[in-house]
């Protein structure tokens, strides 16, 4: 796809639709995106290699080279961002310079900002500082923008916060309970491994989580019988949190597709009145469609049959009283509850950049009406109000 926006969009909107979206087929935004994700494994690489003094040493023009060329694009990648930020859907109702203003402070701008620091602060005499590493290993965390997965795991982990937070409260008090029978049962025979409490929970902390080093261990029959069931409640004890993150990983998944689906759906006037239990029986009939940027979607004077929500992308329709263009989140069509709508022709739509849209077509919403009556009786009501 060609690089200059196209009639009617404007570069800062294009710019957001490469850097920020990149929706579907996209080549522009894939070359993007896909050269920021190689540049940030590149610098991972580098600081891991970096750490070795023979590498270090043989290729340190190497290194800096990529540091210095790597800190000149993370910064082009932030200022480009800082002025695309306006075209967030977020900040749509702020002034450019307030929309700016909120995304340089979320969570995403300050990363891209901490990942610029190291370079900057090498210049000005603080390269030296051992912290700098760190923000040279934050850039690995950009990838979670370019991952939907490391983002649903993220809020899975937030969500489940309080759970994981339980797990380690009991963790450590298995630990202490473990720690401090062993050290009554073996503070005797072993005084310089189970001497102390605090010298027991070594012993404890490697036992639950199963690593075992073998530096200590118990010798007696009652201190073995204590031993073994300190590694039985360990499985149970990684068990736990496992079982509650991978619960939780793939509620988010489905809890983010059908929120996003649910909201396009809820916006037509005539599913509004719906619960959730309904309109998700109406997602169970959407199917997906993919339309490269420029591609066709309703030809002028072909009847819209059927809704199409947008859910990714960006759709123009060209009307006779003019032209819009619908966003994420956004749909146009009609739909009949019986037989097909005699819809005038006359509009026309097609995809500016590459699309990703949810169709639900005639045939398919009337099947569905017939399998479930009360759901036709309940729509039908809400269309004769």
């Amino acid at each position: 796809m060609s690089a200059a926006p196209q009639p009617g969009m404007s570069w800062r909107r294009r710019a957001h639709l490469i850097i920020d979206r990149g929706a579907g087929d996209d080549l522009s935004a894939r070359l993007v995106h896909g050269g920021l994700v190689a540049l940030i494994v590149v610098n991972i690489t580098a600081l891991v290699l970096e750490s070795v003094p023979r590498f270090a040493t043989a290729h340190e023009r190497l290194f800096h080279g990529i540091e210095l060329v790597s800190t000149v694009l993370f910064t082009l990648e932030y200022g480009v961002r800082l002025w695309v930020a306006p075209e967030h859907a977020r900040y749509r109702g702020l002034s450019d310079w307030a929309a700016r203003r909120a995304y340089a402070l979320s969570p995403p701008a300050l990363l891209d900002f901490l990942a610029t620091v190291p370079l900057y602060a090498a210049l000005l005499g603080y390269g030296d500082l051992k912290i700098l590493l760190l923000f040279r290993l934050l850039r690995f965390f950009k990838l979670g923008r370019y991952s939907p997965g490391m983002a649903s795991l993220g809020a899975a982990l937030h969500a489940e916060r309080k759970a994981l937070a339980a797990c380690v409260v009991i963790l450590i008090g298995v630990m202490l309970l473990s720690a401090t029978a062993m050290h009554f049962v073996e503070h005797d025979v072993q005084p310089d491994k189970f001497g102390t409490i605090p010298d027991a929970m070594w012993w404890a902390i490697v036992t639950l989580t199963t690593v075992g080093y073998g530096d200590a261990f118990p010798v007696s029959p009652l201190g073995k019988v204590v031993a073994s069931l300190t590694a039985v409640m360990g499985l149970v004890m990684l068990a736990l949190p496992v079982g509650i993150i991978a619960t939780a990983f793939a509620q988010e998944i489905h809890r983010r597709e059908f929120v996003v689906t649910w909201s396009m759906l809820a916006r037509v006037p005539l599913f509004s009145g719906l619960d959730a239990a309904e309109i998700a029986e109406i997602m169970n009939a959407l199917r997906a469609r993919t339309v490269r940027g420029g591609g066709v979607v309703l030809r002028p004077h072909e009847p819209a049959h059927s809704l199409y929500f947008v859910a990714s992308g960006e759709v123009e329709l060209v009307e006779p009283d003019g032209s819009r263009r619908l966003d994420e989140g956004c749909y146009f069509g009609e739909l009949c509850l019986t037989e097909l709508a005699a819809a005038e022709g006359g509009i026309a739509a097609h995809a500016t950049v590459a699309t990703k849209l949810l169709v639900l077509d005639p045939a398919d919403f009337r099947l569905l009406m017939l399998r479930h009556p009360e759901l036709a009786a309940h729509l039908h009501r809400l269309a004769a109000a």
